[in-house]
């Protein structure tokens, strides 16, 4: 073996999230952070439900922070040939389609959070029947709904003239980000690895959870071709070798969607250890070890990770809040009640969820997820009184982040076993105030590393143990401790409170509501709106709240 230097071997991690992509340079030997660069992602919005990022942006977002945190590594005196592999980690079910001759993307990449499925879904349900959508759950782990990548791809291919022409010729490939990123990394179209790992594709809802291939039977259900499909992996294999740049033949070896990232790198390795990333949306994860668990409760069963190619497959039971930090950023740029994300912290200190003033906010602005599934609900502020200031609607988002993290747990908790702690990660866990608010609202202790990069340290052990040169364990890291501070009355009375008002944001959307698709040269359009009455009406209510909460 090689020597290395002072730090050892390195491992690098791409963490390509919704908001921004992170290359990180961790020391094997102690899971430190050495170096990393950051750069933002746009999101973009062509109709109303629609969220889409470019996939060139994304790639070169990648290749940007690659250069320059190996540029670091320079600066800091060490040896860039001490990264012996990088991991990758990505936003889950956001669904990418390319030509495999040109390299270029066919449409933009639709995010996670789009719901312009909304149609295809209500189709598929009503045209397959009870039967066959059960036994899409009880194969993929995963309910009809708008969030998965097998609903995007199936829309993509039925509306985009680009992409239906792309199949035709044998040219077209599709994929979650990571396939994107490894298929360009190694090669892209001269010779790039066209492969995804067993977690993201447990997110497409067209690969079998017992399996760990497509199914056919699901293929046929979403009618989409085997040939434009990555291949499956494990989550800790080399995959390929990086083609270009600073990193040139180095290995990428592991690859895990965030969520599970964030599991491995919390250390949640064990059945019944639960962790939660607060980011753009709220993620609970509960390792049920080697056995498929189904929820009866409106969870999602789905791969926790594969830690090599002939390692057995650990399973998890997740929930999944779809608006978390994306609140706050609402509370910023569309209301203007915030001049920073960063001032949540301090307004929500300033008053208490019993004082007068206060209010309950569900923010359900593109229906709920976990464990209600209502594509039907949209946002509601209760209570709201001439006492109602800034402070108390900044807080009622944190409320309504730790209400929903709630609402997952009780359900994990008639599927398996009571959450007996929670370890949080992600950038919101930042907010000392919403880790004491969950804490009090769970009524259980909240864990809160003092290192946050949990995503990108999951995706950095994956890799590291396909190499083997990451210690097969290690301790848990330092941590900050939120105890549960209120009583068990108190506690129940703000869930009843809670619940009350997510039961006045259901019914908002209907199926009457949904305007009919308008045929273009290349797509066609469908989005759910309000009645315009009620649009305006909220708006012009919303306004004013705004321009109230701005002087005060």
């Amino acid at each position: 073996m090689r020597e290395f230097g002072k730090f050892g071997p390195l491992i690098g991690a791409i963490d390509e999230g919704t908001s921004n992509v992170k290359f990180l340079v961790f020391a094997a030997n102690t899971s430190e952070v050495l170096t990393y660069h950051q750069v933002s992602l746009k999101r973009f919005s062509p109709q109303e439900g629609w969220v889409e990022q470019d996939a060139l942006e994304i790639l070169s977002a990648v290749l940007e922070c690659i250069e320059v945190t190996i540029d670091n590594l320079r600066k800091l005196d060490i040896n860039p040939e001490d990264v012996v592999g990088i991991g990758i980690t990505n936003q889950r079910e956001t669904t990418i389609v390319w030509n495999s001759t040109t390299g270029e993307p066919l449409y933009s990449a639709i995010v996670w959070l789009d719901v312009r499925t909304s149609k295809i879904v209500d189709d598929l349900i009503k045209t397959k029947g009870a039967q066959c959508t059960n036994a899409v759950t009880q194969t993929s782990g995963l309910p009809l709904s708008t969030y998965f990548s097998s609903v995007k791809l199936k829309w993509l291919l039925e509306n985009v003239t680009a992409i239906k022409q792309a199949v035709i010729e044998g040219e077209c490939m599709a994929g979650t980000v990571d396939s994107w990123l490894i298929w360009n990394l190694t090669g892209g179209s001269r010779g790039g690895v066209h492969a995804t790992d067993v977690t993201n594709a447990s997110r497409t809802q067209l690969m079998s959870l017992k399996s760990l291939k497509w199914d056919k039977g699901l293929l046929r259900f979403f009618d989409i071709p085997i040939e434009i499909l990555p291949k499956i992996k494990s989550s800790a294999e080399i995959y390929g070798y990086i083609s270009t740049g600073a990193l040139l033949g180095t290995p990428i070896a592991g690859c895990l969607g965030d969520q599970q990232a964030a599991l491995v790198g919390q250390n949640c390795m064990n059945f019944g250890q639960v962790k939660c990333t607060y980011g753009t949306g709220c993620f609970l994860l509960y390792n049920t070890g080697e056995s498929i668990v189904h929820s009866q409760n409106g969870l999602l069963t789905t791969v926790a990770y594969k830690l090599g190619p002939n390692e057995p497959p650990i399973y998890a039971l997740e929930g999944s809040v779809a608006i978390a930090g994306d609140t706050l950023q609402w509370l910023q740029d569309s209301l203007g009640i915030l001049n920073d994300v960063s001032d949540t912290e301090y307004h929500a200190s300033q008053v208490t969820d019993d004082e007068e003033g206060s209010i309950c906010f569900v923010p359900a602005f593109n229906g709920l997820y976990s464990p209600h599934w209502r594509k039907d609900a949209r946002g509601v502020m209760c209570g709201i009184s001439s006492k109602t200031r800034r402070p108390h609607v900044v807080r009622a988002a944190l409320e309504a982040v730790c209400q929903q993290v709630r609402a997952v747990g009780d359900a994990m908790a008639v599927d398996c076993a009571p959450l007996r702690r929670l370890l949080a990660d992600g950038g919101m866990a930042q907010n000392a105030t919403l880790m004491q608010m969950q804490a009090d609202t769970l009524g259980v202790a909240v864990i809160r590393p003092l290192m946050m990069e949990s995503t990108a340290l999951g995706a950095a052990i994956v890799a590291g143990r396909a190499l083997r040169v990451w210690p097969a364990s290690t301790p848990s890291p330092p941590a900050d401790t939120f105890l549960p501070s209120i009583s068990n009355e108190e506690r129940e009375i703000r869930r009843v409170r809670w619940e009350s008002a997510l039961e006045r944001c259901l019914g908002w959307a209907t199926e009457d509501d949904e305007t009919t698709q308008l045929k273009s040269d290349e797509i066609d359009y469908t989005t759910t709106v309000l009645p315009s009455g009620l649009f305006f009406l909220g708006t012009a209510l919303l306004v004013i709240l705004a321009d109230k909460m701005k002087i005060i």
